[in-house]
């Protein structure tokens, strides 16, 4: 059983450090072969489903602890979450004139929380592990509310937007999944322990496949604006990774929580905005999130690599060193 766990683990953390390769290589398949793979979209809420279930597994009550110990920077990552994104896809979508379909997509996936790539990447590029998983488990909590409420403010102009219809959606999609798998991690600990290595494996294998699905049923949009989509999602990433390390430059914090707030407000849980906007716009409006998922993939790592060779102040180095 053991070899199997450990075989299992290698093969997963394989897989996760591939991750953007992969989705790369079957978003070109499902964009010249787009008839294989449009049956995929009606699950695309599913399978993003799956994806927060596994996210829940690994959750603790210790990973929303920071809140009480730091709350300051907690809020600080929050506010740069919430703000940051939503108002520089805002900006962007104005000063390019994006169409309708665009524009809402690059809000929404805008509006969207942190992602748990963000921790990974915030662990490899030596930042503050505990503020970025504090930081991006309470966006994810208070996603319900906020993202549709700021999807509404920012997109309105655009499209006709339903915020009620998208809480009910975004808990559906994330929060019952999440609290599912807290609840059995809770019981089950010592189970889920042991098939928590396979997680990295399953998320990769649902978000390709939630890729590849947007890319199968948007193929002619896509042939026709992916440009402009891909330089928008491109700069809309570094913006937030710059701005969200200025923002904790600013407020006077450590290097090493910079690369944490960094990472927390530039990486978005880009599937939801995929699944939101299967559900609520169009496939084209799916598109942003679907090219983010894969961009700051290959970003995240770049940057991580940067910020692993940034030296951190003595009291980083001297608080990670006493946890290890």
């Amino acid at each position: 059983m053991n070899s199997i766990v450990t075989s299992l683990g290698k093969l997963s953390a394989f897989f996760g450090k591939t991750f953007a390769l992969w989705v790369i290589i079957f978003a070109c398949i499902a964009y010249n072969a787009p008839s294989y793979f449009t049956f995929l979209a009606p699950y695309i809420s599913i399978l993003l489903g799956i994806v927060m279930f596994g996210m829940g597994l690994t959750l603790r009550a210790k990973d929303f602890s920071e809140v009480f110990t730091r709350p300051l920077e907690v809020i600080i990552g929050i506010l740069g979450q919430f703000i940051i994104m939503p108002l520089t896809a805002w900006g962007l979508c104005k000063v390019l004139g994006l169409s309708d379909e665009i524009a809402v997509g690059v809000i929404l996936v805008g509006c969207c929380p942190g992602g748990t790539a963000s921790n990974v990447m915030t662990y490899l590029g030596k930042g503050d592990v505990p503020l970025s998983v504090t930081v991006s488990s309470c966006t994810t909590i208070l996603a319900p509310i906020v993202t549709p409420a700021l999807i509404y403010l920012f997109a309105n102009q655009w499209v006709d937007v339903d915020p009620y219809g998208m809480f009910m959606s975004i808990v559906n999609i994330v929060i019952l999944p999440i609290v599912a798998g807290v609840i059995i991690n809770s019981f089950f600990g010592k189970f889920v322990r042991n098939v928590v290595v396979a997680l990295p494996l399953i998320s990769v294998f649902a978000i390709v496949a939630i890729v590849i699905a947007v890319v199968a049923v948007s193929q002619q949009k896509i042939a026709e604006t992916g440009l402009i989509i891909f330089a928008v999602v491109v700069l809309h990433n570094g913006l937030g990774l710059a701005l969200g390390y200025f923002l904790a430059k600013v407020c006077g914090m450590s290097v090493a929580k910079r690369k944490a707030i960094s990472m927390e407000v530039g990486m978005q849980n880009s599937g939801l905005g995929v699944a939101l906007a299967m559900a609520h716009f169009s496939p084209l409006s799916a598109v942003p999130s679907a090219i983010f998922s894969v961009w700051h993939n290959i970003s995240g790592p770049i940057l991580a690599t940067i910020y692993a060779n940034m030296k951190n102040s003595p009291e980083d180095d001297e608080k990670m060193n006493r946890k290890d």
